[in-house]
């Protein structure tokens, strides 16, 4: 192994441990979010530039040692194309390019963790990395709401745990995938200090993914572990059943809380912007607006009495429809299904191991989809989802239980 493939152990488990500093982003672009970043402006780019640095490692690894099998690397590019197509069509090529820069960077990131994940030391430091630093941040949040602490961030998250995430949402929307997969090393990771450490993981994680208080975030790890438990329990029937009913608890809890620190009145906002996702994909349902531009347009199309700005569809399904089109969300659904197949084609040589691993860290997927029918999380677009899958394929290789 050469030497520069030597540092990807560090190089990816590195980048898996800032997950949490990503939502801090948005301080740096100038929009007026509604929320509050705890890292300063200094600190912001130190990621910003630790970040970069690390992409342009394990990006130049790929180009040295090969990418290996991709097998999403298609329908991945055919996304990309999608939103370039609307950048160019739509209101802003400028913002449209920020998009497509990004998620060039999770192509990247999620070819590199199908190509090294079974090198050396690898699957090792990400599953570490990814454990260390969820417990972190969810033990952080939890800190800041017993403490009340900042208390411009607990006043404008009515009391709910944000830590690094900036909304409440987010944090949930990271803890849906973590939980899963940290859930799945604490069984079947490498190492028994891993695996305690793990346990650990899910434990404060899941004090934190209550603490926000997301209803959204409730029924997406709802979906997640209904996904999980049907996938696991012998037997369909039995399987199906126990699903069943961890969704149903996970319905009833949302219900009987439902405005449990919420601000009541915001429960409308919503509908109000769904129709002015409508009024967009009614306009432009071929190409759409162009991505990062629903904002741009939301003023001139929503009702009298909604919200005076919104800078998504609060529905990751409306805003590729609004933002990209038709063209846009075939491009999606064809990543979805290609990845659904090609993983159920591994997992048909899986071991036990790697198929439970590579079921929980889907399970996160299925979580975040579910979340998304109401909900855009930008830490679920641009650093959980394309390495989430990446991590899932990686997984059922099998590959990683080599160590």
């Amino acid at each position: 192994m050469g030497k520069a493939r030597a540092f990807l152990p560090f190089v990816l488990g590195c980048t898996h441990a800032l997950i949490p500093l990503f939502p801090a982003f948005i301080s740096l672009s100038g929009v007026a979010y509604p929320g509050i970043s705890l890292l300063p402006r200094t600190a912001v780019y130190g990621v910003l530039g630790l970040s970069c640095a690390l992409f342009l490692s394990f990006t130049s690894a790929l180009f040295a040692y090969g990418f290996g099998e991709q097998p999403l690397v298609l329908p991945l590019a055919s996304l990309a194309g999608a939103a370039a197509i609307s950048a160019l069509l739509g209101f802003d090529p400028s913002a449209g390019l920020l998009f497509i820069g990004i998620y060039l960077m999770a192509i990247s990131w999620h070819c590199a963790v199908v190509r090294f994940f079974g090198d050396a030391k690898v699957a090792r430091a990400i599953l570490w990395a990814y454990c260390v630093s969820g417990a972190s941040a969810a033990v952080a949040a939890v800190a800041m709401v017993l403490t009340h602490r900042p208390a411009a961030l607990f006043a404008i998250g009515h009391g709910r745990a944000i830590g690094t995430f900036v909304l409440p949402g987010e944090l949930a929307a990271y803890l849906v995938v973590f939980l899963p997969i940290a859930f799945a090393v604490a069984r079947v990771g490498p190492g028994k200090l891993l695996r305690a450490v793990a346990w650990s993981s899910v434990a404060v994680a899941a004090i934190a993914l209550y603490e926000t208080h997301s209803r959204a975030g409730w029924m997406g790890f709802a979906a997640a572990a209904a996904f999980l438990v049907a996938t696991n329990v012998r037997g369909r029937r039995y399987g199906l059943l126990a699903a069943t009913g961890v969704a149903a608890a996970g319905l009833i809890a949302v219900l009987l809380a439902f405005n449990v620190r919420h601000n009541p009145s915001e429960d409308y906002t919503r509908i109000a912007i769904w129709q002015a996702a409508e009024q967009i994909v009614d306009r432009f349902p071929l190409t759409g607006v162009g991505p990062f531009d629903f904002a741009r347009i939301y003023p001139q199309v929503h009702v009298p009495d909604a919200d005076a700005t919104a800078f998504h569809a609060h529905s990751i399904y409306l805003s590729i429809f609004a933002e990209m089109g038709i063209v846009g969300l075939c491009a999606f659904a064809w990543v979805i299904w290609t990845f659904a197949r090609r993983l159920r084609d591994r997992m048909t040589r899986a071991s036990p191991r790697s198929a439970y691993l590579a079921l929980a860290v889907s399970a996160g997927l299925v979580g975040v989809a579910v979340q998304g029918l109401i909900d855009t999380m930008s830490v679920v677009l641009f650093g959980l989802w394309l390495p989430t899958m990446g991590l899932a394929l990686a997984a059922a290789a099998g590959d990683w239980e080599r160590e």
